[in-house]
C-alpha cells in the first residue's frame, strides 16, 4: 500500500492489508473479544452457547461483507433495528409481558450494579443484544472509523461495567484495545509504518503493569477491588469469614478460599422448634459462585405455604447486634411487627430487609415447616413443574462430563430423587474433610471439590452437592442462613457468628423443598467450640450472653436438625458395601455406602485470627499462591496482556539500546561451534571487536595486517588474524587451527567460552 493518506471510508480489501492496519483490527478484536467474552460467560452460565456463536459469527460476517458496499447511515440503520428488534423479542419471550415502569426501573438497576447474571432469561436477553453492537463495532472498523468502532464497542463494555459483570481484567483488555485501535487506526490513515506505534507499545504495556497494581474498576457487587477475578468472593462487605462470605452476599454469593469463623452473637431466637434459619437461597450456578435470579417486591401479607403436609412454627428473633438480614425456619408464610413495613420478599420466597435491624430490635415470623417422611419422599417421583425443573437443573455447559458420570457411579443403586440425594449427601460427608484453610478452585468449584480438593467448607459441600444433584436432573439449589446455635432453654436459641453455614435443598413433587446437609457435623462444631473457647480465654464481650458462658450451658450439634420421621423408623447402621436409604431428612450419622471412606472426615485448623478484631475483616484470598497469576495458569485475557506486556517491553528496550548491548555482549562471550573456516572468520570478528573499544576502529583501507601493525597488537591476534587468512584466501584450515583462534579471542575477551 502507498504511503499517503489514506480514505477514511475506505471499504476492506484483504489485497490492501498491511501491518498498520492489521494492529488497528487487532486492537478492535481486543475490544470486541473483551465485551464477547462476558456475552459468552452468560450464555455458558445458563444453557449451550452454540447459538450465541453462531449469532456472533453471522453478525461479524455480515459486518465485513458489508462494509464495501453499506453506506454508513444505513449500516447505523441496521445495527439499531438489531438491537430494538432484539430487546423485543426478548420481552415478548417472558413468561408475563412486564409492564414499562418495571423495565426501566430494571434498566436503571442494571447500570448501578446489578449484575445481569439477575436476569432469569438473561441467555435470550444476550441473544437478542449482541448482534447489534458486534455488527457495528466491527464494520465501523472494516471501514476505517476506528474512533466510532471503539465508541460502539466501548459502550457495550462500559455498560457491563456498570453491572459489575466485567471482570477487571476483561475490562482492562477492552481498555488496551481501545486505545490500540484508535492510536494505530490514526497511523493507519496517515499512511505512517508501523515503527511509529512503538511508543504506543510501550505506554500500553506500562498501563498494563500499573493496573495490576492498583485496578482501573473501581470494586463493583461481585469484584473486590484487590483481584483481577470478578465473582470470587461475594457480595459487598465480603470479609474472611464464613459470616461475611454467606450472610452479606445479597443476590451474588462468590465461592472465597480461606475464612474463618466468628464467635460473636448475632441474635437470639423464641421458637417452637429448633430449626436452621434461612437467610437465603440461590438458584443459579456460575461454575465459581451463585447467583439469585429474578428481583423482589415488598411484603403485602401472608405468603403461601409449601406444597404438601406441614407444621407451624412460630419464631420471634431479637438481634443482639445489629444485623442486615431476617433469618427464619423455612418456609415464612407471616411477618409481624413494625419490621414488615421493610420486608422485601424474593422471587425465590425468602424474606430480604430493606436497612438493618438494631440491637434489641425484635419481629416475628410464622413458618409452615415441611413435614414429610422418607416414604413420602421416596415415593414423591419426579413429576417437576416445568418451571422448576428448567430453573433448578441448570448448569454451566463447561461444567466437565465427569462430574455428571461420577455421580451417576456414585448413585447407581438409588432408583427415586430421595435416594440419590441421601447417597449423594452421605458420600460428600464421609469422603471429603471439613477445613477452613482451602485454597479458592481456579475452575469449576463443584469439579475442583470432586476430584482434585480433600477439603473444604460448607459452601463446598453445599455446592457440589447441588451440582451432583443438577447433573443428574434433580432440582435442586443452594441455601444459606445459620444453624440453631446454642440452646439456653426449651424454646430459645442463641445464634454467634460461625453458626453461619450454607446447604441444600431439592425439590419434590407435592412437597416442595426439603433440607440437605452435606458438611461434616463433628468437625464444624469441633472448629466453633475452639474459637469460643479462645475467644472466652481472650476476654472477649461480644461471645456471650446472660444465658450463656455460666453455669450448665449445653450446646447443641448445630449442624444436625431433629429428624422428621420417627426414632422407630430410623434403620440399624448397614455394613461396609451396602447402600440403604435412612428414612430420616437429617444428617447421616454413620454407615458408608458405595464408595465412602469409612475412616470420617478430619478437620484441618482454621486461620488465626488477626489481632485486635475478628477475622472478618480480611480478604479471604489464598496467602499461599505465588507466582504473576496467584500458582494457577492464565486466562486467555491475561494471556493476551501478558503477551502485550512483553512486546512493550521489548520495544522499550530496544529504544534504549538495551537489546543490542546484550546481544553484543553474548556475541563477544559465546562462540558455538560450526565448521573450521566460519569459525576462523566469527573469531576473527570478536577480535576487531575488541581492538576497537581498546584502541580504534579498523579503517575501510587498512588491511588485517596494517591495522594491527598500526595499533601494536601481540602476537596473540597475529596469530588469529593469520589462521582467518589461511581460511580467507587458501580456504584451507585445520579444527585444531580454528579452536585455537577462538580460544585466544576467548582469552582476550576475558572469557573463556564453551
Amino acid at each position: 500500500m502507498s504511503v499517503g493518506t489514506r480514505a477514511a471510508d475506505a471499504a476492506f480489501d484483504l489485497d490492501e492489508v498491511d501491518p498498520v492496519r492489521a494492529v488497528a483490527l487487532g486492537g478492535v478484536g481486543l475490544l470486541v473479544a473483551a465485551y464477547g467474552s462476558v456475552f459468552y460467560r452468560f450464555i455458558d452460565v445458563t444453557g449451550d452457547p452454540t447459538g450465541f456463536l453462531v449469532l456472533s459469527a453471522l453478525a461479524l460476517g455480515a459486518a465485513t461483507a458489508l462494509s464495501r458496499s453499506l453506506r454508513l447511515r444505513w449500516a447505523a440503520v441496521v445495527a439499531v433495528g438489531l438491537l430494538a428488534g432484539g430487546l423485543t423479542l426478548y420481552i415478548f419471550s417472558l413468561p408475563r409481558q412486564p409492564p414499562l415502569v418495571p423495565l426501566v426501573t430494571d434498566a436503571i438497576a442494571l447500570m448501578t450494579g446489578r449484575s445481569l447474571l439477575q436476569v432469569t432469561n438473561v441467555d435470550l436477553w444476550v441473544l437478542g443484544v449482541s448482534p447489534g453492537p458486534l455488527f457495528l463495532t466491527w464494520y465501523l472498523a472494516m471501514r476505517r472509523r476506528y474512533v466510532g468502532s471503539v465508541v460502539a464497542g466501548g459502550a457495550t463494555l462500559g455498560f457491563l461495567v456498570l453491572t459489575g459483570d466485567a471482570a477487571n481484567v476483561t475490562t482492562l483488555l477492552g481498555v488496551v484495545g481501545a486505545i490500540a485501535a484508535v492510536a494505530v487506526g490514526d497511523m493507519d490513515r496517515r499512511g505512517d509504518s508501523l515503527k511509529a506505534a512503538e511508543p504506543l507499545a510501550v505506554l500500553l504495556a506500562a498501563l498494563i503493569v500499573l493496573s495490576a497494581v492498583a485496578p482501573v474498576v473501581p470494586a463493583g457487587p461481585s469484584r473486590t477491588a484487590d483481584t483481577w477475578s470478578s465473582f470470587q468472593t461475594g457480595g459487598p462487605g465480603a470479609g474472611g469469614t464464613v459470616e461475611a462470605n454467606l450472610v452479606r452476599a445479597d443476590s451474588q454469593l462468590g465461592v472465597a478460599g480461606n475464612l474463618s469463623l466468628s464467635p460473636a452473637v448475632r441474635f437470639r431466637v423464641e421458637s417452637d422448634a429448633e430449626s436452621y434459619w434461612r437467610i437465603g437461597s440461590y438458584d443459579r450456578y456460575t461454575g465459581d459462585g451463585w447467583v439469585r435470579t429474578g428481583s423482589s417486591h415488598s411484603y403485602s401479607g401472608r405468603l403461601r405455604g409449601p406444597a404438601g403436609q406441614s407444621r407451624t412454627v412460630r419464631q420471634t428473633v431479637t438481634a443482639i447486634d445489629e444485623i442486615g438480614v431476617l433469618p427464619a425456619a423455612w418456609k415464612p408464610v407471616e411477618v409481624d411487627g413494625s419490621v414488615a413495613e421493610r420486608t422485601r420478599v424474593t422471587d425465590l420466597d425468602g424474606l430480604a430487609l430493606d436497612g438493618t435491624l438494631a440491637s434489641g430490635e425484635r419481629y416475628s415470623v410464622t413458618s409452615r415447616v415441611p413435614v414429610a417422611s422418607a416414604r413420602d419422599l421416596r415415593s414423591a417421583g419426579t413429576d417437576y413443574p416445568s418451571a422448576v425443573a428448567e430453573r433448578y437443573t441448570r448448569l454451566p455447559s463447561s461444567t466437565p462430563d465427569r462430574v455428571g458420570e461420577r455421580t451417576a457411579r456414585i448413585t447407581a443403586r438409588a432408583d427415586n430423587p430421595y435416594a440419590t440425594a441421601r447417597v449423594v449427601e452421605r458420600w460428600l460427608e464421609n469422603n471429603k474433610n471439613y477445613s477452613l484453610d482451602v485454597q479458592r478452585p481456579r475452575g469449576n468449584v463443584a469439579d475442583e471439590f470432586l476430584f482434585e480438593m480433600d477439603a473444604g467448607y460448607c459452601t463446598y459441600f453445599a455446592t457440589t452437592m447441588v451440582t451432583m444433584l443438577r447433573s443428574q436432573d434433580i432440582p435442586a439449589r443452594m441455601a444459606v442462613g445459620y444453624t440453631p446455635g446454642e440452646r439456653v432453654a426449651e424454646d430459645e436459641w442463641v445464634v454467634r457468628g460461625y453458626n453461619a453455614h450454607a446447604w441444600v435443598e431439592v425439590f419434590f413433587p407435592d412437597v416442595g423443598w426439603v433440607r440437605f446437609d452435606p458438611t461434616p457435623a463433628g468437625p464444624r462444631l469441633s472448629a466453633e467450640q475452639g474459637e469460643l473457647a479462645e475467644a472466652r480465654a481472650n476476654n472477649r464481650t461480644d461471645v456471650d450472653t446472660n444465658e450463656t458462658g455460666d453455669g450448665e450451658w449445653t450446646p447443641t450439634p448445630t449442624a444436625t436438625p431433629a429428624p422428621l420421621t420417627p426414632r422407630a423408623e430410623q434403620p440399624a447402621q448397614e455394613a461396609p458395601g451396602e447402600v440403604t436409604v435412612p428414612d430420616r431428612i437429617t444428617r447421616p450419622g454413620g454407615g458408608p455406602s458405595e464408595d465412602v471412606n469409612v475412616s470420617g472426615p478430619t478437620i484441618t485448623s482454621p486461620p488465626t485470627n488477626p489481632p485486635g478484631g475478628e477475622a472478618g475483616d480480611g480478604g479471604g484470598d489464598d496467602e499461599g499462591a505465588t507466582g504473576p497469576f496467584g500458582g494457577r495458569p492464565p486466562t486467555r485475557a491475561e494471556a493476551a496482556l501478558s503477551v502485550i506486556v512483553l512486546v512493550g517491553a521489548v520495544v522499550a528496550l530496544r529504544r534504549t539500546g538495551v537489546t543490542g548491548r546484550v546481544y553484543r555482549a553474548v556475541w563477544l562471550r559465546y562462540q558455538p561451534t560450526s565448521d573450521p573456516e566460519t569459525d576462523a572468520e566469527r573469531a576473527f570478528e570478536r577480535l576487531e571487536y575488541v581492538l576497537a573499544e581498546r584502541h580504534r576502529p579498523r579503517r575501510p583501507e587498512e588491511t588485517p595486517r596494517q591495522y594491527l601493525a598500526a595499533i601494536g597488537a601481540d602476537e596473540r591476534a597475529a596469530q588469529v588474524a593469520a589462521v582467518r587468512e589461511r581460511a580467507k584466501y587458501a580456504g584451507r584450515v585445520t579444527r585444531e587451527e580454528a579452536d585455537r583462534a577462538v580460544d585466544i579471542v576467548d582469552e582476550m575477551v576475558g572469557w573463556r567460552g564453551a
